[in-house]
């Protein structure tokens, strides 16, 4: 295997310094593990814009609610190596939450995003955001990259962390990677795993109704609140509860009002055991 691995801050700060001093450009891939599909074309979009990859495996607490799946989130690290290794990442960051939390969780300084995060996914997971800004930071000041590579399924997380880097002056190119689909359309993720075999023949429908609303508009629909309410309707019907469906100011995330050209259309819902979310974006210019 030639994926490196390191446990700890120091000897991966060391490596990179070394590189970096060589004049390597370094690119950082932040995951949380289960690695699928997706997360390896992230891993190709960063070698395609680096000359080394550092992938890091850490299942954030920070960033999970009270009653979400921390503790049940798959740890699949044998596996994630394999595939690491294959998509040719050079090392991976897989710190213990001792090493990235020295003082514990309750004292931990937080970095707080102040826009857009308490909106759509937001609304349903308070903190969330919290947690992902802040460890985020954390994975930036160690690594130090270049450029980081994000996936555009998590549109929201993806319009944060570039609202962070700016605010806070980081020297970092954030990338988004597009999303990695199923041959039905349904966005890859590590929370598929949770669908049953009753719903999966069904589980596109957010990915459909994403679809409709794209159309819609790009037919000259403009009436946003009632494209969003068919698409609720939709979801419904499918059997599946709606979490939210929004078509929004692609930047900003407000609802999208008349003149907005660029737009997001984002939505989330639940399965049984899993929340599913998915988004599609336009240019109306």
């Amino acid at each position: 295997m030639n994926l490196r691995i390191f446990r700890h801050i120091a000897d991966l700060r060391a490596e990179l310094d070394a590189l970096r001093a060589q004049g390597k450009r370094i690119a950082c891939v932040p995951t949380m593990g289960n690695l699928h599909e997706g997360h390896l074309q992230l891993i190709h979009l960063a070698r395609k814009n680096a000359d080394i990859v550092v992938a890091t495996i850490f299942v954030n607490r920070l960033q999970f609610g009270l009653n979400e799946d921390w503790d049940q989130y798959p740890r699949t690290f044998d596996s994630d190596c394999q595939k690491l290794d294959a998509a040719r990442c050079d090392y991976l960051f897989f710190p213990d939450e001792t090493e990235m939390y020295p003082n514990g969780m309750e004292g931990q300084t937080r970095v707080l995003a102040p826009t857009m995060t308490d909106i759509l996914c937001g609304a349903s997971r308070p903190g969330h955001f919290e947690g992902v800004t802040t460890v985020v930071t954390k994975l930036f000041h160690i690594v130090e990259p270049d450029v980081a590579i994000f996936g555009l399924k998590d549109y929201q997380q993806l319009a944060i962390v570039k609202r962070m880097a700016t605010d806070l002056c980081m020297g970092v190119e954030i990338i988004g990677a597009p999303i990695a689909r199923d041959k039905d359309g349904l966005a890859l993720s590590s929370r598929n795993a949770y669908i049953t075999e009753d719903e999966r023949p069904k589980a596109n429908q957010l990915h459909q109704s994403l679809s409709n609303a794209k159309q819609k508009i790009e037919q000259g629909e403009r009436d946003f609140r009632a494209i969003e309410e068919s698409a609720k309707a939709e979801i419904e019907a499918a059997g599946f509860r709606l979490d939210y469906f929004s078509v929004c100011n692609a930047e900003t995330l407000d609802p999208a009002v008349d003149d907005d050209k660029e737009l997001a259309i984002l939505g989330a819902l639940f399965t049984s055991a899993a929340r599913l979310i998915d988004n599609l974006t336009l240019n109306l210019k």
